[in-house]
């Protein structure tokens, strides 16, 4: 069986475009675009034949389906050919059993989804190696691109510099000058991409490279651009997978820019039609206080766009006022019974000491979602039996600063609950015989 997908109005005014178009809006009304897939030719295979398929690939070293996103490859681009994709055996990464802090606040199934275990340390390599495979078809097809461009509040930057690097295709990253970490910083830099540090904010730059790239010879890589959706969809198929083709009651993500709630919403949707699962867990969006569009939207049960002028925050990766994900991510928070809640600038950076304290390492985005978590348990919105995947976004190494000023006391708005900076002791047995049975009992 030949399978097919192409982009489509999201909107639903049935415009449809090629894969391969270089377009990011539809012509006609203006909406964002979502790959579509044809849902019956997929039916083909039963579901009990897809779930087969995909544990056979599951870390195999077959080219390309060892791959967490290629394993998948019916259901993501089936048309691309194989010599084109960009793979560095991205996905598969664990479901980390958080038994300590579940067993802390009364939630013993709790699990935290650790994307961050990924090449260039987050989620967004799911949806580049797609992005990046696609521009790689397009170049051999004969299409004129002379870059790939993104505006980033760090990791797209990383994951774009990193996959065109490994394809020979130059990159152009636009970055909020003095709003990303220098974890974040050096990644594009030594990946060898065109780093252009902007005085503005992630908006403003977003806004920037959208004049950019409407000269289609310069390819749009943020997540306004559906292909990186379908990457990041894999997030709730691999989930399901890991837990035996179980759906959990609840999935927390947090959510800046919307595109990977969008893409979490898809893939399980896409696993019901094809039969794979027959019931949604409930998703919880969780966003910083000082960026809170979402949320804002959501308390009006989202008559209403909001958009705000971000304020700083830890999370600078969802320092995002204005998303360009809002409609789609609003479809699949009704589709999925969903909430949003906020965290603030106190609660997520104590959240993510509170479970770096249980054996895990967190970046503030996921403290976000934490925050989150701990203020729904508290108000008994989730209860002992509910099986709670928290989505990790990030590799906690990569905010560094964010962590040693946390454990300094330093971190405006904060007060430090978990810290533990180091004791400086003379060289003497004593001294240390003296801090240890302090400390330990």
């Amino acid at each position: 069986m030949t399978y097919h997908s192409w982009l489509e109005c999201t909107r639903g005014c049935g415009t449809q475009y090629s894969i391969y178009d270089v377009i990011y809006h539809c012509e006609k009304c203006g909406g964002l675009l979502d790959v579509e897939h044809d849902i019956e030719a997929l039916k083909d295979r039963s579901s009990e034949k897809w779930k087969s398929l995909f544990d056979e690939r599951t870390r195999s070293n077959q080219w390309p389906y060892g791959s967490g996103i290629w394993g998948k490859k019916e259901w993501i681009l089936p048309q691309i050919n194989n010599e084109n994709i960009v793979s560095m055996y991205e996905g598969h990464t664990n479901l980390f059993w958080a038994r300590q802090l579940g067993a802390e606040i009364g939630v013993p199934d709790l699990w935290v989804k650790q994307c961050g275990n990924s090449h260039t340390g987050s989620f967004k390599d799911l949806g580049m190696t797609v992005l990046v495979s696609a521009v790689n078809q397009m170049l051999a097809d004969g299409k004129p691109i002379r870059a790939v461009a993104a505006a980033s509040t760090g990791d797209t930057s990383a994951a774009l510099a990193a996959y065109a690097a490994a394809a020979g295709i130059p990159s152009v990253i636009l970055l909020p000058r003095g709003k990303v970490s220098t974890a974040q910083l050096v990644q594009p830099i030594a990946n060898g991409a065109l780093v252009l540090s902007l005085d503005t904010d992630f908006d403003g730059c977003m806004s920037i490279v959208q004049a950019l790239t409407a000269d289609p010879t310069i390819y749009l890589a943020n997540s306004m651009n559906s292909l990186r959706i379908e990457g990041q969809k894999s997030i709730g198929i691999e989930i399901v997978q890991q837990f035996g083709w179980e759906v959990p009651d609840w999935i927390i993500i947090p959510a800046g820019n919307l595109g990977n709630v969008s893409a979490l919403g898809r893939g399980l949707l896409m696993m019901r039609e094809l039969g794979l699962i027959n019931s949604l867990p409930r998703i919880a969006c969780a966003q910083a206080a000082n960026a809170n569009p979402l949320y804002l939207s959501y308390k009006t049960g989202f008559k209403e766009y909001v958009s705000v002028e971000a304020q700083t925050t830890s999370a600078s990766a969802i320092q995002i006022g204005a998303p360009v994900s809002y409609e789609r991510a609003v479809k699949v928070l009704r589709a999925f019974d969903g909430v949003v809640d906020q965290a603030s600038e106190d609660e997520l950076a104590n959240a993510s000491a509170r479970a770096d304290r249980t054996g895990l390492y967190t970046c503030p985005q996921t403290g976000v979602a934490l925050g989150v978590l701990f203020k729904m348990v508290e108000r008994g919105e989730m209860t002992p039996d509910d099986r709670v995947v928290v989505i990790s976004t990030a590799h906690g190494l990569k905010f560094t600063d964010f962590k040693v000023n946390y454990h300094e006391n330093a971190l405006s708005g904060v007060e430090t609950r978990y810290g533990n900076p180091p004791l400086e002791l003379s060289a003497d047995l004593g001294a240390v015989n003296d801090a240890i049975n302090r400390a330990i009992r």
